[in-house]
Parts: C-alpha cells; structure tokens; sequence
C-alpha cells in the first residue's frame, strides 16, 4: 500500500517521487515505468472519436488514484484518490487516512481545520468540503435529507448537522479555488529537470512558403551569484530551412538523439537514372524530444531541409515519445469588407494531429 504526503494545490507522492500539477505526461509515464514493481495496473484513458475534448486519464487501479490531464497541453490538472482504502494518506507529516485511522469528517477536521463550511449536491447525494487545492467528498447515501447548516461556525465541522463517521469518498488535488474551474498551471521548476521546453512553436511563413520556426523555450535557471534562487527563463530561438547543422546547434543546443535514416523511400520520385543505386550516404534527423521537434538535414549538404511537429496524439505509434508541440501556423484569408474591397486576414492553426512543416 503506498504511504503519499499530500501537498494543497501542489502534489502527491513520498520521498522516492511525486506526482506534481503541471508535470507533462511524459514525467508522469516516467515515474511509474521506474516503480513498475510498486505501482501497477496503470490505465489509459482516453476518447478515441474527440481526444482533445476530453482530460487524458492515467488509472492506477491499485492504488485508487487518478490522474488527469489536460487534453491540449497534456500536463496534470487534477488528481483525484477515489478509493481511499487503497492508500495511506498523511498531511504535514501526520496521517489522516489509513488502515488504523479512518478518512471521517471529524478526522478531516482535526487535521486540515474548518475554515468555512460544504457544499451539497443533491443530485450525487454527495457533500464536497473545499479548500484551496484541495476537496473532499462525502457519501450521503443514508441521509434523510440535505444537511442544514447553523449560523456559528465557532466549532468547525461539529457546527454541521452532520452524522458522526461519516468518511470521505473522493479526494481532489488541484490548483486554484474551484474545481470545476481548475487548469492545468504551468510546469513547475521541480520537473525541469536540466532540459529545456518549448513552450510555443511559430512557424514563420514568407511570400513562398514556410520559411522555419519560431520557438518560445523555457529552462530553469539560477539567479546571478545565488546559487538557491531558481527561477524560469524564458528565450527565443529561430531556426530556417537552409541553416547548417552548426547553426541548429548554435541555436537549440545537442539533440537527445541523431536518427540516420535507412531509406528514402521518395527516391523513386527522382528524375535521376541512378535513383535505384543505394546512396553512400544518409539523411539523418537531430531529435529533440522535449520540444516535440525533429529537424532533418541533407546529407549531402548538411543544411535543414525538413521539420517534423509532434503532437503526440493520443493512439499515434509514437504517442509518449515526444513531448507535445504546441504550435500554431499562420494562414492568410482573404475577406471582402463591408466596401466590397478585399483584406487579407492572419489567422493560426493550432495542433491537431501530427504536422510536417
């Protein structure tokens, strides 16, 4: 059974590893693919007819807990412990729920203290107790009628006109004050990790075409001569078809992998009559996975002749590879106005499945 500290609009997890709002999915897989033989039984969850409408869900079956993230930016919006008595849970170092102690309203009182009082849901027979990051939701199923709240809140939950024992049936993890209206808030230095992140990617377009790439990065930086104060860096790096293969790493750094490929299987396009005869030599892509980016290059010339934008797309064969490119592509549409003259609008495409630019 796993024994996890929970942190209010934060986290969940131990000494080994935690599970963090705003860490990607790729972390996340990371952490449970290390702790295979401790946690087990993980689902994916996701919609296969509209998977950018739906949160992506990590189900440990085990352990009762969910994890769920955004859809589009795919980092941890909420994370949900639905089955309590799979998990010992502690709060500043002291537990509130496990096998010795049970998970009541007055357990959760003593522990996290009263500072206003719950909402009921008649409809879920359910009443939820809300902090900030941080909810729990009781099981009314034996009640009567709705609980009724008296005017003086000086005894905390007593005040409630609630049953005695009464335990929790959910717990949520979020950032923020509401669930409902959650997001998934940006990455937390915790999950930098020494890599580097795109936090947006413009594809830069000229009379002719796409011209190259416009990327927004992240990195976890320390302040000048204070080694303790980490902070977020943000920089801009541009990087075009033509450039040379110094030029890339000039400008994003060494790739995680170089991939040379065995094959090209357009050749047979080729107008050349030895286009049959096996080459010397091979095209090969710098891989960076953290950008959701690979950039290929001639082999001849060594200069950038493709991009290739991962959105790691839910049921791709590539899914979890790459982080996902949040990237956005200028289209001009031209609209007449109401002169009868015709404008040229600029309008972006945003990530739907995966591009090639």
């Amino acid at each position: 059974m796993l024994d996890l500290e929970v942190v209010p609009e934060r986290s969940l997890g131990n000494e080994q590893w935690e599970f963090t709002l705003g860490m990607p999915l790729a972390q996340t897989v990371a952490i449970l693919q290390k702790h295979c033989r401790i946690i087990k039984n993980v689902q994916v969850l996701y919609s296969e007819q509209s998977p950018l409408s739906h949160d992506l869900i990590l189900n440990l079956t085990q352990d009762g807990i969910k994890l769920l993230f955004d859809a589009f930016n795919q980092r941890l919006k909420v994370i949900e412990v639905y089955d309590l008595t799979k998990v010992k849970l502690k709060y500043c170092g002291v537990h509130f729920n496990s096998q010795a102690i049970a998970p009541t309203i007055e357990q959760i009182d003593q522990s996290f203290g009263a500072t206003h009082p719950g909402v009921y849901n008649s409809a879920e027979q359910l009443f939820h107790l809300n902090f900030r990051g941080l909810s729990f939701s009781f099981q009314l199923d034996s009640w009567i009628e709705a609980p009724k709240y008296e005017p003086n809140f000086a005894h905390g939950l007593a005040s409630l006109q609630i049953p005695h024992g009464a335990t929790v049936k959910r717990m949520y993890i979020y950032s923020g004050n509401s669930l409902q209206d959650t997001k998934a808030p940006g990455m937390p230095l915790s999950c930098f990790l020494g890599n580097v992140y795109a936090e947006s990617v413009d594809v830069l377009r000229d009379g002719t075409g796409p011209s190259g790439l416009r990327l927004r990065l992240l990195a976890a930086g320390c302040g000048p001569g204070v080694l303790a104060d980490a902070k977020m860096r943000v920089f801009e790096r541009s990087v075009y078809f033509g450039d040379s293969c110094q030029d890339v790493l000039s400008m994003l750094g060494s790739p995680h992998k170089v991939f040379y490929k065995s094959e090209d299987k357009m050749k047979i396009h080729s107008p050349s009559p030895h286009k049959q005869v096996p080459s010397k030599c091979n095209d090969y892509f710098f891989n960076y996975f953290t950008l959701g980016v690979d950039i290929l290059f001639d082999a001849n010339t060594h200069k950038v002749k493709k991009f290739v934008l991962h959105t790691n797309y839910p049921g791709h064969y590539n899914f979890n590879i790459y982080h996902r490119c949040e990237f956005k592509i200028p289209l001009a549409i031209k609209k007449e106005n109401a002169d009868g003259q015709t404008e040229t609008c600029t309008t972006y495409s945003k990530p739907r499945r995966p591009r090639e630019a």
